[in-house]
């Protein structure tokens, strides 16, 4: 099984991914979407969005990041992936799934879906400009308003040369409303020979092992689920090796230390009036399995300035919560290394 780590924008970014990947369970990540329009993007750009590629393209967890492109115009996104690909990811991966109605506008994301003609060119393109040896893969939805060319579409971005497709159960206009149409994955998966992983509200492990059995496949990317839930992608693969001992892998204790690694990465790229909210994104998420994170969500939740916010957690966590400075990825080596020999 491979579980894969989904972006999310504004919450589900390089931050969180460094955290969640310490936790572990993960065994690949995809940057946040970067935006491919009419010009040929620095190298300062693309390490904005994703600077694990600094770092040979990995979290300071060591898993690997393939970072994804977002366009419609195949010869920009052709020149956008080469330059990219010179600074070293774990592969390039093309956005067809975007729902934003800004991306969509522009012709960008869920909306070449209506054209799979395009995304063979787009995918072609792609895998045309970067080395042999660099992975290229693909995320899609089922379709813009219906599902009518889900296989399609699939067909398309394997002729014109993806290794691996990502598939979200619902169409541009179902957005991120329940139920995933895990079943229709499936369809898909048996259009394609190359793999395909299942994706869509994957909130649980009961979730997980029935979006495998629907949809045939046997990997998953988890986003949503993974936020609320640190400790999914190991509860999933305890209950994959063991169905009638699926428990939860990952506590609340190994967790808490980790908030505060989070909020010191904050800090650092986010501008002030904007961290606590960045933090309370991720303690609300996750109140829907930890009860601690919903205390911790109350007393956060009435806070703007983020000193306040830095006391408030201090306060919750007393002498446990380190002094600034001491946080980084060697801080909390032995933490994570604790958890994932557990």
């Amino acid at each position: 099984m491979q579980i894969l780590l989904a972006p999310m924008e504004g919450l589900l970014d390089f931050t969180l991914r460094d955290v969640l990947t310490r936790i572990g369970g993960v065994d690949r990540c995809v940057s946040e979407f970067i935006r491919v329009t009419d010009m040929l993007l620095p190298a300062r750009h693309f390490k904005r969005i994703m600077p694990e590629l600094d770092h040979g393209g990995l979290t300071p967890a060591g898993v690997p990041v393939r970072a994804q492109l977002l366009g419609s115009d195949p010869t920009c996104l052709a020149e956008n992936a080469a330059r990219l690909a010179e600074l070293g990811p774990h592969g390039i991966d093309l956005n067809f799934g975007c729902p934003a109605k800004v991306v969509n506008r522009h012709g960008g994301g869920a909306l070449m879906l209506k054209t799979p003609e395009q995304i063979e060119t787009v995918v072609r393109a792609v895998r045309r400009a970067v080395p042999s040896h660099m992975p290229v893969s693909a995320k899609m939805r089922l379709g813009y308003h219906d599902d009518e060319l889900a296989e399609v579409c699939a067909q398309a971005i394997e002729a014109g040369g993806a290794e691996e497709l990502v598939v979200h159960g619902r169409t541009r206009d179902q957005g991120y409303k329940p139920p995933a149409y895990w079943d229709r994955i499936a369809h898909v998966r048996q259009a394609v020979r190359i793999p395909v992983v299942a994706n869509g509200e994957v909130w649980t492990v009961a979730d997980a092992l029935q979006c495998l059995q629907e949809s045939g496949c046997d990997s998953l990317m988890l986003g949503r689920g993974m936020v609320a839930d640190p400790g999914l992608a190991w509860a999933i693969r305890a209950a994959a090796q063991a169905p009638s001992d699926a428990r939860k892998a990952i506590t609340w204790a190994d967790i808490q230390p980790l908030i505060a690694v989070y909020w010191e990465l904050v800090h650092g790229h986010v501008v002030p009036k904007h961290r606590a909210g960045r933090v309370k994104q991720w303690l609300n998420y996750m109140r829907r399995v930890h009860p601690e994170a919903g205390e911790m969500f109350a007393q956060v939740r009435p806070l703007t300035d983020s000193r306040q916010v830095d006391e408030c957690l201090r306060r919750h966590h007393g002498a446990q919560w380190p002094h600034s400075g001491q946080l980084s990825a060697a801080s909390t080596a032995a933490t994570c290394a604790t958890t994932l020999s557990q």
